[in-house]
């Protein structure tokens, strides 16, 4: 895939997939005709791994010691595995702040839901 196709596809700028790859982050990426690059599948898999890390909002420093050492091979698997047991972490507590966030949203709007119900008798 061109690098206007992956664009595209994963809703990323060409500057931000360039940026990945100039970071470590995607990479090797093939050159075709006239140098332009040509995303292969494992390409593609490490944008969609990086995009669902991004939206969980895992730092890129934390996302490039994870694929450094994912590009090491197995004898890091532990290393790995505590990265996102790490990051799982932080996505809990994100969802507890919402959970009360969602509570107290909720509690407000019918305050506001009787207080226009009474205005209305």
């Amino acid at each position: 895939m061109t690098i206007k196709e992956v664009s595209e596809k994963y809703g990323l700028s060409k500057d931000t997939l360039r940026y990945y790859e100039k970071e470590g982050l995607i990479g090797p990426v093939a050159k075709g005709k006239n140098n332009q690059r040509e995303y292969q599948e494992e390409n593609l898999n490490q944008i969609e791994f990086i995009k669902c890390m991004r939206s969980i909002n895992m730092p890129i420093a934390k996302l490039k010691t994870y694929m450094n050492l994912y590009a090491q091979g197995p004898s890091t698997l532990d290393s790995r595995k505590e990265i996102l047991e790490n990051q799982l972490d932080a996505i809990n507590i994100q969802l507890d702040d919402l959970k009360k966030a969602k509570e107290r949203l909720l509690k407000k709007i019918e305050l506001y839901n009787q207080e226009k119900s009474k205005k209305s008798h």
